[in-house]
């Protein structure tokens, strides 16, 4: 069952991080053809990065972000790398929201909407997906960085968890 799970969790992330690498250049190249300019060209430019952001690389993410959810309390792994990774895949989640910002945006506008540049994405993007593929693989201790925290952030309050948030 876990293999499964760290099958469908891997298969979803390529699918996810390749389709958040593909919606920047689909809207670079198409959103600056002259082609768009005719009602072919934007419908054809609507329907590919519509149809790949809704139908294909959200449920990926959705698929991805769950399943690792999943796999995070059935292996129990709460190391500090993991809070990294997850820290890592949630500038992932914002970068993806704001490719479907921008999708709306370039969809809605016909043209006059000014496409960003697809360079600046990826260059928070790549490195993203980066760091979680490296903290995955190596599983870093972070005890030296968690030692540069303030005193504050290191140790408990002595408040103890409520009851209802326990799920021990």
């Amino acid at each position: 069952m876990i293999a499964a799970l760290k099958a469908a969790h891997i298969i979803a992330l390529c699918i996810w991080c390749a389709g958040l690498i593909l919606l920047p250049i689909l809207l670079h190249i198409y959103g600056r053809r002259p082609e768009m300019r005719s009602q072919a060209g934007f419908t054809e430019f609507r329907w590919l990065t519509h149809y790949s952001y809704i139908a294909v690389i959200t449920p990926a993410a959705v698929i991805a972000v769950s399943v690792g959810t999943v796999l995070i309390f059935a292996l129990e792994v709460l190391s500090a790398w993991m809070l990294a990774k997850l820290i890592a895949v949630a500038g992932m989640v914002l970068l993806h929201a704001w490719m479907g910002h921008l999708i709306v945006q370039a969809g809605e506008g016909r043209g006059d909407f000014p496409l960003p540049m697809a360079g600046l994405s990826l260059l928070a993007l790549v490195p993203l997906i980066g760091l979680v593929l490296w903290l995955v693989l190596a599983k870093p201790s972070l005890e030296e960085l968690i030692a540069l925290l303030p005193s504050i952030l290191q140790e408990p309050r002595g408040n103890p968890i409520p009851a209802r948030l326990n799920p021990l």
